[in-house]
């Protein structure tokens, strides 16, 4: 049976290319809907981008919910500079023609887990943790339902991406990612450790094109537009593909190695608000609440990447 997934986004080209992989991947994963956040771009605009990846998959039988459009307590903070005004610039995808689904996001999260069977309904966390630590909120019981959240965010060894020490996901809405991670339910939390070592070399990108599908030149075009502000910031001969690791760890367990681990989020401090402190060494004591992901096989998932991709139209 597959493995039924929602998929809490924030899109973005990583997270479209996440999108793709999951819905290119129906013997193993059954994608319940995908709820968009506010996060890389404004809520209406990750609303629209969701249900446009979707219609690129064919898969027009997945329902899209839009949830929350602010942090829990602070100002939006977005990353055009990174994703363009639209947070998917690069294709040139049609409009949609696909419903936003009535129901809010949050609501939908938690009427799912309610409904379902404990322990059969995974989230798979691509933005900022709102909608997700809104549910928590809103609604305690869903925590003990949970299957598993598999997040990408946070960073230990490679510190920050959008401040000295915070990762991009946690840092727009700590205290989300603060309510998330204390809940109690598992969670595999794939870092900037990880993702910076999956990089999208020139050659890598040129097989997805390579693929002649629609789907393989969209995926081109994303991330040839969105690698331009990493490859300047690192220097390195790829840019890092953050979110599809998410769905990729959950196909292919075997190319992610870390350890379980506590992890606590800081939410006040002027100079590191959003770090994710990993005890990695487990110096602490503390409850072993994340299964800290430190590496990857990045041409493990490069060759899964382009397997699953060439299925799609």
């Amino acid at each position: 049976m597959p493995r039924k997934i929602i998929i809490d986004t924030d899109p973005g080209q990583d997270d479209a290319v996440a999108i793709l992989l999951a819905l290119a991947s129906p013997e193993e994963l059954e994608v319940l809907g995908i709820v968009a956040v506010a996060g890389n771009v404004g809520l209406h605009h990750n609303a629209n981008n969701a249900r446009k990846v979707v219609e690129l998959s064919g898969r027009h039988d997945i329902p899209v919910y839009a949830g929350c459009a602010r942090p829990m307590r602070r100002h939006l903070v977005t990353a055009e500079h990174v994703h363009g005004d639209t947070g998917l610039d690069g294709p040139d995808l049609p409009e949609p023609t696909i419903p936003l689904q009535a129901q809010h996001g949050v609501d939908y999260i938690i009427d799912t887990l309610m409904a379902a069977e404990p322990g059969t309904i995974t989230l798979c966390t691509l933005g900022p943790l709102t909608n997700i630590a809104m549910a928590l909120v809103k609604q305690p019981a869903i925590a003990e339902r949970i299957a598993e959240i598999v997040m990408m965010g946070g960073a230990y060894f490679e510190v920050g991406n959008i401040t000295p020490a915070a990762e991009f996901n946690i840092y727009v809405d700590p205290e989300a990612a603060d309510v998330v991670l204390r809940c109690g339910a598992p969670i595999t939390m794939l870092p900037l450790d990880v993702t910076h070592q999956i990089q999208s070399t020139p050659e890598r990108l040129a097989t997805l094109l390579g693929l002649g599908n629609k789907t393989g030149k969209a995926v081109y075009d994303m991330l040839t537009f969105s690698e331009g502000f990493d490859l300047k910031k690192y220097g390195w001969s790829g840019a890092p593909l953050h979110d599809p690791t998410v769905i990729a760890f959950l196909l292919r367990p075997d190319l992610f190695e870390g350890r379980h681990c506590n992890v606590t989020i800081e939410t006040s401090s002027e100079l590191t608000v959003g770090m994710t402190v990993t005890d990695y060494w487990h110096v602490t004591g503390k409850v072993r609440n994340v299964n800290y992901l430190r590496s990857g096989n990045a041409e493990g998932f490069y060759q899964l990447l382009t397997e699953r991709l060439a299925r799609l139209p």
